[in-house]
Formats: structure tokens, sequence, C-alpha cells
């Protein structure tokens, strides 16, 4: 009877969180205000064609060349922005082995424990196959995936964290006399990880003949954060027509300073709402528990009754889409 009903739940839990991501992708445009900002685009875009109508015909030249000209980069940063990330990248971005065979190893073993957990709680089940290939499908290329993504946000994190004192130390380098070169070693030598293991990797593909500047391009790649990206991008802008490197990358040490600032200020003010997220979204299955452990005969008709199927499938649905909506809420961008 008890096998019977954790299939039940966990059949429903499955049902609930796939009808929870349709309403969410369905209701997204909405709560994200991309509709809003299409209709500004095409406001902007109309009255500029207005105005153009009035202008002289070189005029008229010019905006359409510059409107092109903008297309042009909009569709440029369309394609990077599609560009597939293999595996391999991800890898990388985690510090791991960037051999993919060996990801796919550890994901088939952590499918085969999965289905080696799901037999023994659920031996005696009837749909035993169909919960097999659930915790196959899960433990493949769910549970693997979900543990790389959080590895490479761990490691970044941990990335911007130093980058500015790594700045820091170019900036005193270069003040007193030292190439750009030498600050990059004394980097890939004395920071921390992951700061070293990354600009010991720019240090040595300097050393087979990469220019820098290619060298940092492939760091974003491996980093793709836009800190790393500003820092690219003002080493890029010095060797090409030269200036104070110094006071570049002071300024830019400032910035990533006030940014990490500005991040721990917003974290800081979401707290509150956090906290008050995870509390909606525990109590139900929290109340659940508890009415399950004390008197277990008034709640059982939800799993064993058609209706009560129904009434789980609903309520985790539309918990599952206030989780989202409180999600998208306190995930401010800045």
């Amino acid at each position: 009877m008890v096998d019977g009903d954790l299939n039940t739940l966990m059949i429903s839990l499955l049902a609930g969180g796939a009808i929870a991501a349709i309403i969410f992708a369905v209701a997204y445009p909405f709560l994200s205000g991309d509709r809003q900002a299409e209709k500004r685009i095409a406001s902007v875009t109309d009255s500029r064609t207005k105005k153009t109508s009035t202008r002289s015909a070189a005029d008229v030249a010019a905006s359409r060349k510059k409107q092109v000209a903008d297309s042009l980069c909009d569709i440029d940063a369309r394609q990077k922005a599609k560009e597939r990330i293999t595996l391999r990248t991800r890898l990388q971005r985690a510090g791991l082995d960037p051999e993919p065979k060996n990801f796919w190893i550890a994901s088939a073993i952590s499918g085969l424990v999965c289905c080696g957990a799901v037999y023994a709680s659920m031996s005696t089940a009837q749909n035993l196959p169909m919960a097999l290939i659930a915790a196959m499908f899960i433990g493949t290329f769910g549970l693997p995936r979900f543990i790389l993504n959080k590895m490479i946000v761990k490691r970044q994190k941990k990335f911007i964290h130093e980058l500015a004192n790594a700045i820091d130390v170019i900036v005193r380098g270069v003040k007193s006399g030292l190439p750009l070169n030498e600050c990059l070693q004394i980097i890939a030598r004395e920071s921390p990880e992951p700061l070293a293991s990354e600009f010991r990797e720019v240090v040595e593909q300097q050393r087979v003949g990469v220019s820098l500047s290619e060298a940092l391009e492939r760091l974003v790649q491996r980093v793709p954060l836009p800190e790393v990206k500003f820092l690219t991008i003002v080493v890029a802008i010095q060797q090409q027509a030269g200036g104070n490197l110094s006071e570049a990358l002071g300024n830019l040490s400032s910035v990533i300073r006030d940014r990490f600032r500005m991040a721990m200020k917003v974290k800081a003010l979401a707290g509150e709402a956090q906290a008050s997220a995870m509390v909606l979204a525990s109590l139900p299955p929290g109340v659940t528990m508890m009415i399950w452990i004390t008197s277990p005969s008034y709640i059982m008709p939800l799993f064993n009754t058609q209706t009560g199927n129904i009434f789980i499938v609903v309520g985790l649905s539309w918990m599952m889409c206030g989780v989202l909506v409180m999600r998208k809420m306190i995930n401010f961008k800045f």
C-alpha cells in the first residue's frame, strides 16, 4: 500500500512539474516585459520614420546607412549569442577534465546509482519500469548537468572575487616599469585559484606564439563574465591605439569593485524577499508531511483516489508557477 502511494506521488510530482513548466513558458514573455519592450521599440521606430520623411535626401540616405549598420551589428550579436556552447567548453569553465567521454562515463554511473536507489525503494511497485526509466533519464542527463552548472557558477564567483586584486597587481607592476607579460606571470604564480590557472593558461599560450589579445579572447570563452570582457577590451585598445594602461586598468579595477559592492547591496536588499519565498514554497509540502505523520487516514484520499491525484497535480502546478514568479521578482539584474 505504501509503495503504491509513493509511486502515485512520484507520478503526480512529475506531472505537476511538467504542467508548471509549460505554464511558465507561456507566461514568461508577459512576466519579463518583452512585449512592452517590443512595443516601445516599434513606437520609437515609427517616430523615427516620420521624422526622416521631412529631412533632406542626404539626411535620409545617411540615416538609412546608419540603420543598416545597426541592423548588421544586431544580427552579428544575435548570431554570436546563438553559438552553441559545447560540452568541452562547459567542462573547461567548471575547471574539470575537458574530455567529454569522462563526463559521459560519470553520467552513466550516476544514472545507474539512481536506478539502484529507485529499485531498492520501489521493488514491489506496479509501475516500476516507468520509475526506473525516469530515474535513469534524470540521473544520466539531469543531475550531472545540474551539478556541472553549479560548479561553473561557483568557480566564476571565485574568479570575479579576486579579479580586481589581480588588476591592481598589473597596475602596480606597469607603474614600476614591468612589462605586461611579466605582470601576468606574477598573477599566474601568486594568485589563488581559479585565477592562477586561467592566467597561467594565458601565459602558456603566449609562449607558443599566441598574441595577447587572442589569449585574452580565449580567456573570455572560458570565463564569460562582463568584467573579463572589459579587461580584454581595455588591453586590446591599449595595444592598438596606445595610451596609459595603468590608468585605464585602475579605472577598471574601481568599476569592478563598485559592481561587486552593488551586487552585495542587491543581495542584502533581496534577502527578505528570498526568505519569504523559501517559507512560502516550503509551507505546503511541510504541512502535508506533518498531516501524513500525525493522521495519515485524513490525507490518504489525495493519493488513493483519482480526484485527489488531480488536486495534487493542479496544486503542484500552481505552486511551481508561484515559485517561478517569485524567483523572477527577486532576480535583480544590474
